[in-house]
């Protein structure tokens, strides 16, 4: 008489047919070989020989897309709106703090704050505007409003300097990782410099252009930064910032409140903007599902229990490494497995790329099918079929002694 396997048995048996047999390939929307709508030629999987594979063709396959630089060339200067030569220099913003001296006459002279609506107000004259001014036109209309009110038969000399700089708020939209309204210029608390708060003419960089892109999750790599779009008080001006990823000075200036900027697409992936530089993410913070072999759980392997930070421009593969899912002993681990899930920032449609880990780091071709990693990325990490094997065997021990202890 046959004796059927128990309940525990069956199911242990079904786990190790099932752990054993090859793994569905992810199933995308968006394709990722030639012509796919795939965000990065870099998604689409390797050919099964190294020698059926393209060395080098993944920039040229994301360059087909590509729209020509709004800006045009280099140099050539924006189109359709004012030039950035009109935002250079230092513009005044609502909350700024101004020293304001009129000659000897202490009655005029103090510490005075631009007012929410622009103005700043001294005692009898009528309100100044300053907002969007430079401190030589401030001074100019003091003059001016002296002069009108007949406090002063000639022009006295005044000066108008900045004390302190105010946070501001802007928008920010287009091709960055989150677009949305930011704010720039404030200063912590434990980093604020009491001499330079009393000095005047007290100014920073924290408001700068660059800074409200960074506070904007980065520009993507699909955005066109030979047309950078700033518009003030209803007024167009197009920057170009190609020469601030090269290291060189570009148009970086200073933002004052209500400023919007909107930064095109030009429809592709551009390698050449996953670079470390002033205006691209501050680096990727990565969620991720760590092995169960050798690493127990993420502590043990110096993981953060949720998400691991590497720089900006780390490719797949790194970040396998990175989060200890390549190495030990090379019988029992060479044939893991991992899997990359991203998401077009244009389209929002996300994707799966899965990979041999210990394939792709003997590929001569895999800088071609190695993708860039992108803010809010996740990486799974999958043991070997051998430690897969041993653990269901460990686990089919443990049934048995289990049931041979409710036997008896």
């Amino acid at each position: 008489m046959s004796r059927r396997p128990s309940a525990p048995r069956a199911l242990a048996l079904v786990a190790a047919l099932a752990a054993c047999g090859p793994q569905r390939a992810p199933e995308n929307l968006e394709l990722a070989g030639p012509g796919g709508s795939a965000y990065q030629a870099q998604y689409r999987d390797p050919p099964a020989t190294r020698a059926a594979g393209g060395f080098l063709r993944a920039p040229e396959m994301n360059a087909r897309t590509c729209r020509p630089p709004a800006g045009g060339a280099p140099g050539s200067g924006g189109k359709g709106s004012l030039p950035a030569v009109a935002l250079r220099g230092l513009k005044l913003s609502p909350g700024d703090l101004l020293d304001v001296r009129v000659g000897e006459d202490e009655t005029l002279t103090g510490a005075v704050e631009v007012r929410g609506d622009g103005a700043v107000t001294l005692p009898f004259l009528p309100p100044v505007q300053a907002a969007g001014r430079s401190e030589a036109d401030v001074e100019a209309s003091v003059i001016q409003a002296l002069l009108d009110e007949e406090l002063y038969t000639t022009a006295p000399r005044v000066s108008v300097r900045l004390q302190d700089l105010a946070a501001v708020r802007v928008g920010v939209s287009g091709a960055v990782f989150e677009p949305q309204p930011v704010t720039v210029g404030s200063v912590p608390g434990d980093q604020v410099d009491a001499l330079r708060q009393m000095a005047i003419g007290s100014a920073t960089e924290a408001r700068n252009l660059s800074v409200a892109l960074r506070a904007a999750g980065g520009v993507r790599p699909d955005a066109d930064l030979s047309a950078v779009e700033l518009r003030r008080a209803g007024r167009l001006y197009t920057l170009d910032l190609r020469p601030i990823l090269d290291g060189q000075r570009g148009p970086d200036v200073m933002l004052i409140a209500g400023d919007e900027i909107r930064v095109p697409s030009r429809g592709c992936f551009d390698e050449d903007l996953m670079v470390v530089g002033p205006i691209s993410p501050p680096g990727i913070t990565l969620f991720l599902s760590n092995l169960t072999v050798p690493a127990t759980g993420n502590a043990p392997s110096a993981v953060g229990r949720e998400v691991r930070e590497v720089p900006y421009g780390t490719r797949f593969l790194q970040a396998v490494i990175d989060t200890n899912c390549v190495g030990g002993i090379r019988g029992t681990s060479a044939d893991r497995a991992a899997a990359l899930l991203s998401r077009n920032p244009v389209t929002d449609v996300s994707i799966v790329v899965q990979r041999r880990v210990e394939d792709m780091l003997r590929r001569p071709d895999r800088d071609d099918y190695d993708p860039y990693l992108l803010p809010g990325d996740a990486i799974a990490c999958y043991d070997s079929s051998i430690t897969s094997l041993a653990d269901i065997g460990r686990v089919l021990g443990i049934l048995g002694g289990s049931a041979l202890l409710v036997a008896q």
